[in-house]
Order: structure tokens, then C-alpha cells, then sequence
């Protein structure tokens, strides 16, 4: 018995020294742990050693930077001929857009040099070519005040007035563009009596008069279709008085025919007999100063009721 609790002794020693020395025995021998468990060990470290990418030891180092050139991508007086040449090379091209934003960085730098009056009239012309009329009649404007004298400036005052006509809205909008082109127009004819360019000029100008002329026109017409016949009698004098060249003359006569023959109608009696009057007046103008025209024939009618009405007062009386 006592042999027995001897070797329990004994072996419960062992198993101690184990648990205290079994990290280190294992370690060395692998022993004390499954074979499979120390395959998988090694597998996770083989991948993680696989997977891992490759130290550059030089990518520690930090890299220089090369300083870049301070004139790279800007226009000044070293690159004004590469950029000129650019900017005309995109104008030939009819690349306009692109031309005119070289030409606007050229032009500060060109100031009193012989190309300065040369790069404004092409900045300004880019824009015009563009087909963007307000910033080309700005610039063709500033071209004739800041170079008077050059071979250029009648044409820069020229396709100014162009760009402002064709910047001009609808008849039926705000018309303070087209007015201050018709003062433009003028203000050429006036500068440049003998011009190669007075017949264009005087197109111009009857198209922008005509512009302005059916604005009113449909002003008239308007109230007219409201019942507003003073008001329309006023007006369609007035524009004929303005506009009596224009091609809605007639038109315009027309209407104020219709116009006072019905103010005439709806008047009281002691009124009617001048408003009729009035009627044949407005006729007897389309008739002699338009005789050819539309709206003649629908008009007499009109004038020859006129008359009717007028002699049964008459008679009346």
C-alpha cells in the first residue's frame, strides 16, 4: 500500500514538472501537441509570408519633387509669341472660343505695341464669329474708343451695330436694345458719310425701324379688339406720324378705319357724324398714299358705309 501511494506520489510530481516545463519541451520536440495543429500553424505563417507584399526600401525615401516652371500654362511676355500663334492658329481653325480666351490674355500684355490694336479687334471679332453678339458689341464698341485712327475702326464700329441688331429680341419683348441700335446706326451714318457700308447700314436700320413699328402695330390692334377705339385712334395716329414709311402702314390704316367706324357706331348721336368722318378720312390716306395694297378693298367697304350713315344724319337734320 505504501508502494502504491509512493508511485502516485511520484507521478503526481512528474505531472507537475509537465505543467511547469511543458512550453518549453514543446516547443522544442513538438511533442506534447497534436501533429495537426502544428501543420496548421505553419500554414497560416506560410501564407502570411506569401500574402505580404515585398519591402522597397527606397519607396521610404521620400521623393524629390521637381519644381515646376512658374510660367507653365500662363501667358507672359517670354510665351506672348507661343500663345499668339496658338490663339491664331484656333482662329483660322474657326475655333473661336478657344481663340478669344488666348486673345483676352494677350491683350493686357499687347497694350502699346504695335499688335495690341490687332489682338482687341480679333478678340472682339472671336466673339462675333462665336455668334455672341453682346460681348462682341462690347468689345468692338471699346475697340473704336481705345484705337479712333486705325485702318480697323469703321469696320469695328460697323460690326458693332451688327452685333447689337442681332442681339435684338422679338418685336414682342423689351425693345431698349433695338433703340439703342437705331442711335448706333445713326451715330455711323453720321461718323462715316461716304462709307462702303451706308447701304448696309440703311438695311439695318429700316429692319430694326420695322421691328419697333409691328410692336406698335399690335398695340394699336390690341385695343382696338378691347373696345378701346379712343385710345386706338390716338395711337394709330401717332404711329403714322412715326412709322408712315414702314410696311404695317397700311395695316395700321386698315385698323383705324375699322376702329372709328365702329367708335362711330357705338357714340352718341351728336358724335357719330365727325367719328364717321373720321372713317373716310383714314380711307381717303390708305387710298392715295398706299394704292396698292391689301387691305384696300375690305376697307371700302368699310368707307362706303361710312359715307351712308353720314348723309341719313344729313338728312336728319
Amino acid at each position: 500500500m505504501k508502494k502504491i501511494c509512493r508511485i502516485d506520489f511520484n507521478l503526481l510530481i512528474f505531472l507537475v514538472l509537465c505543467l511547469m516545463f511543458g512550453d518549453i519541451s514543446a516547443a522544442t520536440t513538438g511533442d506534447l501537441l497534436p501533429k495537426n495543429t502544428v501543420m496548421t500553424l505553419f500554414k497560416v505563417d506560410e501564407m502570411s509570408e506569401m500574402s505580404a507584399p515585398p519591402v522597397d526600401i527606397r519607396s521610404k525615401k521620400k521623393k524629390s519633387k521637381t519644381p515646376k516652371s512658374k510660367s507653365k500654362g500662363k501667358v507672359n511676355f517670354e510665351s506672348f509669341r507661343q500663345y499668339y500663334d496658338k490663339a491664331m492658329k484656333y482662329y483660322d481653325n474657326k475655333a473661336y472660343l478657344s481663340a478669344a480666351r488666348i486673345f483676352e490674355e494677350l491683350y493686357p500684355l499687347s497694350i502699346g505695341t504695335p499688335l495690341g490694336d490687332t489682338i482687341l479687334f480679333l478678340f472682339a471679332d472671336s466673339y462675333f464669329q462665336n455668334r455672341d453678339y453682346q460681348m462682341a458689341a462690347f468689345h468692338f464698341k471699346d475697340y473704336t474708343r481705345r484705337y479712333p485712327g486705325t485702318e480697323k475702326t469703321e469696320l469695328a464700329a460697323l460690326n458693332a451695330l451688327k452685333a447689337m441688331y442681332y442681339n435684338s429680341p422679338d418685336y414682342n419683348l423689351d425693345q431698349f436694345v433695338t433703340v439703342l441700335a437705331i442711335d448706333e446706326i445713326n451715330l455711323f451714318i453720321q461718323q462715316y458719310p461716304y462709307s462702303k457700308y451706308i447701304d448696309e447700314c440703311n438695311e439695318i436700320l429700316d429692319a430694326m425701324r420695322n421691328k419697333l413699328a409691328k410692336k406698335e402695330m399690335e398695340i394699336v390692334k390690341m385695343y382696338y379688339d378691347i373696345g378701346y377705339y379712343e385710345a386706338a385712334q390716338i395711337l394709330a395716329r401717332n404711329f403714322m406720324k412715326t412709322y408712315s414709311s414702314s410696311k404695317y402702314a397700311p395695316e395700321v390704316l386698315s385698323i383705324l378705319i375699322k376702329n372709328n367706324f365702329d367708335f362711330a357706331r357705338r357714340s352718341v348721336e351728336s358724335k357719330k357724324y365727325f367719328r364717321y368722318k373720321d372713317c373716310l378720312e383714314a380711307f381717303e390716306t390708305l387710298q392715295q398714299q398706299y394704292p396698292e395694297n391689301s387691305f384696300l378693298a375690305d376697307s371700302k367697304k368699310i368707307a362706303d358705309e361710312a359715307e351712308i350713315q353720314i348723309k341719313k344724319i344729313d338728312q336728319q337734320k
